[in-house]
């Protein structure tokens, strides 16, 4: 079912049901993207973001991109194959190596505590070394966030050359860090949804050629 939420500077924003379909960006381009619109009060100190995605490319490319007025990395997961994820918070980078993976959906989910600066990584509920980083910075309330680009600037400053291509699913966001328990048994199986982005109440827009589709593959990790 698709509802009218809100217009915001000029955008109408729907929010819709996503559970049984997917995202897909089928072409390298600098304008294909989905903008998300969450209802943030104050700013991030803590955060949890998970998502499903599936792609062939060999390049480097931007899953979530997360802006804030003068920070166009507040919050950015980048993957440059064959294994390395990039987390950047407040402009400032982590980088994960982690196993190889075959041609099928990864599920990916990063949390980050400003408390004590710890971010975590897992892809299909395997957990990686824990790193720090930006401890005691919070991400400003003012967002932009970006499905399938990374953001130069604050809503823009796309580059082809970053662009997603292939599908994505199920992605949800918290301002709390999320429990390894609830990552690997509730998420994953789809039990748990995001309180600030949530896939099956999904607010976004999309820009250009996005297409939503039928989900045909499984995206849950057994």
């Amino acid at each position: 079912m698709i509802s009218l939420i809100c217009t915001i500077m000029g955008f109408l924003f729907y929010s819709i049901d996503l559970d049984a379909e997917v995202l897909v960006f089928p072409r390298e381009s600098s304008t294909d993207h989905v903008i998300l619109k969450p209802i943030l009060k104050k700013p991030l100190e803590k955060l949890s973001v998970c998502l499903i995605s599936y792609t062939d490319l060999s390049r480097p490319y931007s899953l979530f991109s997360l802006a804030t007025p003068g920070k166009d990395n507040a919050f950015l997961i980048y993957f440059w194959p064959p294994n390395t994820y990039s987390i950047f918070i407040n402009q400032a980078v982590t980088h994960f190596k982690t196993d190889l993976e075959t041609l099928d959906w990864r599920h990916l989910c990063v949390t980050w505590d400003s408390n004590t600066g710890v971010v975590q990584l897992w892809v299909n509920r395997k957990f990686y070394p824990r790193k720090v980083s930006m401890k005691g910075s919070s991400i400003a309330a003012e967002t932009s966030i970006i499905l399938g680009h990374d953001q130069d600037t604050f809503g823009g400053g796309f580059d082809a050359s970053e662009s997603f291509v292939g599908e994505i699913s199920h992605v949800h966001m918290w301002d709390y860090v999320l429990a390894g328990g609830d990552i690997a048994n509730k998420v994953i199986s789809g039990d748990l949804h995001g309180n600030l982005i949530k896939w099956k109440s999904l607010v976004y827009e999309i820009k250009g050629d996005v297409l939503v589709q039928e989900k045909l593959q499984r995206t849950s990790v057994t």
